[in-house]
């Protein structure tokens, strides 16, 4: 009962924190309003202070705004207009954010390509942009100049070459960009004041963890909304923080719950080109780094990381971002001593936010949008319906797929693919005539406590990640967790994998090991056995040298799915759980051609 009355004061505290948010007069469509102005309005504020640490450089906020002051006047020059696309590829840097901020200043659209992009994904995207103009780093010039001859931007001047150290030589089919921008005029541009709120400032891809990326359009409305809300009631930062960034900058969590808010804020960051765990605590405290905007997988990684020295008595005291699972959960609040975690879920597509805001313990939190769980069949990939034809909802704490209403309060903006936008649209969902936004995740409702009256929830998986087996649902995210706890587990990926003669899909697990000689089978069987029911127990183990993931550390699983336990296509060890057995053995060549033939009776 104490810690209830406890927990009831605590909660009502958070009001101090939320009303002001709900009281916050935020940018309409016609405003004039944007990413670049509200910069310039922080500059005005805090003109000296450190913008950006990068590489042992520091960026102020006055010199940031000015270098992309001069850029946007070359752009414009140069034929750049209101409205138009130019290509963004370039790895974490303080070029990045100049360039992002120039093109905003102009209301052209900032085209955001993934850095691991290559071949014909990258072809795609630029292609599918229709942009009139590539800015990029030099260190990308390579992938960029084995394309050259498929892509649509095709003229040297269009091709904007930004230099890099180490040093690296202008190619002959671009120009330099510092070159053209040296004494070019670094005030303020009048153009930045009639940008509205509701143009679009970027497209943001989508990861492409199964077929092509999608460009997500996202107005300037959108990145305001989301940093503004992120910063006055997730971060809760001001001025004098500093915020650890090494998350891709073309991707919306690094960009909105990381760049921008500490934009809003007039905060300090450190941007890193790629994370790094061993050296993430050092930076930590080099830099006094009090916030981290983060995704699941990084903070795994920290978690499996030896410990550091550094890591004690570190000044971390928030932490926003997505997919922390629940047992990392807990080494961030107990090992690191992070005080307050908020978890987002949303998508860059999406037209609904959830947010932690209650700092409640391994929930995405709640929201204001008009959303719905609604019955789902996993095994034949389809939403149910009921004898009247409308969708059902969930009425209790089981994962349901979850939808958002499209309205005038939740504009779905969709892609720049107009078919692919209308393939995200559930239609006659309660009614004749609705609509909903298909996240394409399984939520559920959890009891969290004394919340305000605010339903929370929790992320279960996506839908095509939960597969069926043996009449049962299960969740490739909750396998994973469970086996990612056996020590000498990196970081696992599940998925399940078709039997020849079986209903639905069996589960299959790869991971990494660091010592693969050593590993102990016999007590990572008994684990599993102890740990796991019976229908979720991976039948089959391939190790891996290394996981593959996207530029935004989610887990590939499409190849993995494909090559299964084909044990003649792939040179990987691989283990097999023989029916009536709880031990995992070698799968070789007889007991592979057993389960080819349907005769190993799974």
């Amino acid at each position: 009962m104490f810690n209830q009355i406890k927990e009831f004061f605590r909660v009502i505290g958070e009001l101090r924190y939320l009303i002001p948010v709900l009281r916050y007069k935020f940018p309409d469509p016609e405003d004039n309003a944007s990413l670049a102005h509200s910069f310039q309005q922080t500059t005005t504020k805090f003109s000296d202070r450190p913008f950006l640490y990068f590489e042992e450089g520091t960026w102020t906020y006055d010199q940031t705004n000015k270098s992309a002051n001069s850029l946007a006047r070359y752009l414009a020059g140069s034929g750049v207009k209101h409205g138009d696309r130019v290509i963004l590829f370039m790895e974490n840097r303080p070029d990045f954010v100049i360039s992002l901020l120039a093109l905003n200043k102009i209301g052209a659209i900032a085209v955001l390509i993934n850095t691991s992009l290559t071949g014909d994904p990258l072809v795609h995207c630029i292609n599918s942009s229709d942009s009139i103009k590539c800015i990029f780093g030099a260190e990308r010039s390579a992938p960029l100049e084995d394309v050259l001859d498929q892509i649509n931007v095709v003229k040297q001047e269009d091709f904007l070459w930004v230099e890099d150290t180490p040093n690296y030589s202008l190619p002959d089919w671009a120009i330099d960009l510092k070159a053209q921008i040296d004494f070019t005029d670094d005030q303020d541009l009048d153009e930045t004041n009639s940008v509205k709120a509701k143009d679009v400032a970027c497209y943001i891809f989508t990861s492409g963890t199964t077929g092509v990326p999608k460009a997500a359009i996202c107005p300037n409305q959108k990145l305001m909304a989301a940093s503004i809300n992120i910063k006055m009631a997730g971060y809760r930062i001001n001025e004098t923080d500093c915020m650890h960034n090494s998350l891709p900058l073309y991707h919306s969590t690094g960009l909105m719950l990381g760049l921008c808010a500490v934009i809003q804020a007039g905060a300090s960051t450190f941007i890193k080109r790629k994370f790094s765990a061993s050296s993430f605590w050092e930076e930590v405290q080099e830099y006094n780094t009090t916030a981290l905007v983060y995704i699941g997988e990084l903070c795994r990684y920290l978690a499996n990381h030896e410990p550091s020295p550094a890591e004690l008595d570190n000044p971390l005291k928030v932490m926003v971002g997505n997919g922390l699972r629940p047992d990392v959960w807990d080494t961030f609040k107990d090992r690191f001593g992070v005080n307050r975690i908020v978890e987002i879920y949303g998508a860059s597509e999406g037209n609904a936010l959830f947010m932690n805001l209650l700092n409640k313990n391994k929930t995405i939190g709640m929201t204001n949008a008009d959303v719905a769980l609604i019955e789902y069949d996993v095994a034949e990939d389809i939403i149910l319906k009921g004898d009247d034809g409308f969708c059902k909802k969930i009425i209790n704490h089981d994962p349901g797929l979850l939808i958002v209403r499209i309205g005038p309060n939740a504009v779905f903006n969709g892609y720049t693919d107009a078919q692919a936008t209308e393939k995200k649209i559930v239609r006659d969902v309660f009614e004749e005539g609705d609509a909903w936004f298909n996240t394409g995740d399984l939520i559920k409702t959890v009891d969290v406590g004394y919340a305000l009256g605010k339903i929370h929830y929790q992320f279960v998986d996506r839908v095509g990640d939960t597969f069926r087996w043996k009449s049962e649902n299960v969740s490739t995210n909750e396998v994973g967790e469970i086996l990612n706890g056996f020590k000498d587990v990196n970081m696992s990926n599940v998925y399940g994998v078709k039997i020849p003669g079986c209903e639905g899909r069996a589960g299959m697990a790869a991971f990494s090991l660091d010592d693969a000689e050593q590993f102990d089978w016999q007590a990572f069987s008994n684990y599993v056995e102890t740990s796991l029911p019976k229908y979720a127990r991976p039948l089959f183990i391939r190790i891996i040298q290394e996981m593959d993931t996207t530029g935004t550390f989610k887990l590939k699983k499409n190849d993995l799915r494909s090559e299964a336990f084909d044990i003649d296509k792939v040179s990987d060890m691989i283990f097999c759980m023989k029916p009536n057995s709880s031990n995992y053995e070698v799968l070789d060549s007889d007991w592979l051609q057993t389960i080819n033939s349907e005769q190993a009776g799974y």
